[in-house]
């Protein structure tokens, strides 16, 4: 019995959902305010803000001292470079989603169409901001949508490559080292060897020569003859000195 009664209360709720969802947005009213006003205020802002010169909102940026109105006064001045002349006002809409109102009026341009958009706040519908957006076709829309894709994609890829270089770093970094460390001790070992090589050698002593030891042994001969024989050294002469074996 419970279930029944569920199944009928959720099928009452989609009647009256369904219904609500098929009601003409034009007979609703908007918290005291009905369609042709917010239909009305839209396109009076359009037609005011088309028929605005050059002057007009350069004073309109400069001397309003309000936010919104400055807001979209210098949107409106960056467009209208790019928009083309002005033709006609477009279709209107009103949505509402919790406690915001939003109207979209569009504006006819030769280059461009522009859609003006007022929010609302519902509970005492004061206006909180007006926006100016470009309309692009669905081949713009895939086209910005693709180079933003490619962008993302190319940004990754991007930052892949450089976690990768930054990881083979760690690798090349240690073998650097050692080839400085190998350099610096080359280096020492030549300037040890040159240091080494620039030291002068001690002085190595002359040979005595052979006719000086051979003068000495005749002197020494000849003072043991002298004395063996009781005489002075003058009295003979040493002529030749045999070696035996």
């Amino acid at each position: 019995m419970k279930k029944k009664l569920f199944l009928i209360v959720s099928l009452c709720m989609l009647v009256f959902g369904l219904a609500a969802c098929g009601e003409d947005p034009k007979d609703v009213d908007y918290n005291g305010v009905t369609y042709e006003q917010l239909e009305s205020a839209s396109q009076s802002l359009a037609s005011t803000l088309v028929s605005l010169t050059d002057e007009d909102i350069e004073n309109y940026i400069t001397q309003s001292g309000d936010e919104i109105t400055t807001n979209l006064m210098t949107k409106w001045k960056d467009l209208k470079p790019t928009i083309g002349d002005y033709v006609d006002l477009a279709e209107f809409s009103v949505s509402k989603s919790g406690k915001t109102l939003t109207t979209a009026q569009v504006l006819d341009f030769t280059e461009r169409d522009v859609t003006l958009t007022c929010v609302y706040n519902y509970t005492d519908m004061q206006l909180e901001d007006i926006t100016l957006d470009e309309i692009y076709s669905l081949g713009e829309t895939m086209q910005k949508a693709l180079m933003n894709t490619l962008m993302g994609l190319g940004t990754v890829f991007c930052i892949l490559i450089l976690i990768s270089l930054i990881i083979y770093a760690f690798k090349v970094i240690p073998y650097l080292t050692q080839k400085a460390e190998e350099k610096k001790a080359a280096a020492a070992g030549a300037a040890t060897q040159t240091v080494v090589a620039e030291t002068p050698k001690a002085a190595e002593p002359e040979p005595v020569a052979p006719a000086q030891d051979d003068l000495e042994l005749i002197a020494v001969i000849s003072a043991a003859v002298a004395a063996a024989e009781g005489t002075s050294a003058d009295g003979f002469v040493v002529r030749s000195i045999k070696r035996r074996r």
